[in-house]
């Protein structure tokens, strides 16, 4: 996995072609220039704009850390949004341009499938990344996976969450991949309310990289 991504990395020096292979053969995929900045702002204060439309609620909240706040993101009405999926989908595979040893990306159901899907489909256009996710208990029947999708063990790979308060809910996912030999690079969260999440992490060897803080939503 490492050498196609350097080979991608080399395709965008030369502004080119690159060439890759999946289990049904050889295909041709057009690498895309890496994002001008003042397009990715542009990018992410749209997403701002509707994040704090549609997701975010004023009044007096439980969250699932157990504490209780005067404001709650919903992030669902966003991450279903056509405009704000394809937003989500957009930043985070720029952020995951220069992640050349990443073999799949996933995360905790719920809050992560969404973005997870319109991730893996935005980078079919570049350099194709499989997805996964782990469920918060096992289903009973079928295959009976704790994590499901295309993950494989002792991999790397990228967890994304959609709000992060304290981490206890990411780290559910940490755990279950570490438990089948994966390292975790990095998490990528939508928001971080920043109530302890960046600093739990960081005790796990983990970099938390937040899209928006909670400055950037009630400012």
């Amino acid at each position: 996995m490492a050498t196609r991504m350097a080979n991608v990395t080399s395709a965008h020096a030369a502004g080119g072609r690159v060439s890759t292979h999946r289990d049904d053969g050889p295909m041709l995929q057009t690498v895309a220039a890496p994002k001008p900045l003042a397009s990715l702002s542009k990018e992410k204060a749209r997403l701002l704009e509707i994040i704090k439309r549609k997701s975010l609620l004023k009044g007096s909240f439980k969250l699932a850390s157990g504490a209780t706040s005067d404001y709650y993101l919903d992030m669902k009405p966003t991450m279903f949004d056509p405009e704000g999926a394809s937003l989500i989908a957009e930043i985070i595979y720029d952020l995951l341009q220069h992640e050349f040893e990443i073999d799949s990306i996933g995360g905790l159901e719920l809050g992560a499938v969404p973005i997870i899907s319109t991730v893996t489909a935005r980078s079919w256009r570049g350099h194709p990344l499989s997805g996964f996710v782990v469920r918060k208990e096992k289903k009973g029947h079928g295959t009976d996976k704790k994590i499901d999708g295309n993950f494989t063990p002792n991999t790397n790979v990228i967890l994304l969450d959609d709000v992060t308060t304290k981490g206890g809910s990411v780290l559910q996912a940490v755990h279950a991949v570490r438990a089948r030999g994966a390292t975790v690079k990095q998490i990528i969260t939508i928001v971080d309310r920043e109530e302890g999440a960046t600093e739990n992490l960081k005790k796990e060897g983990i970099k938390l990289v937040p899209i928006f803080t909670k400055q950037d939503l009630l400012s």
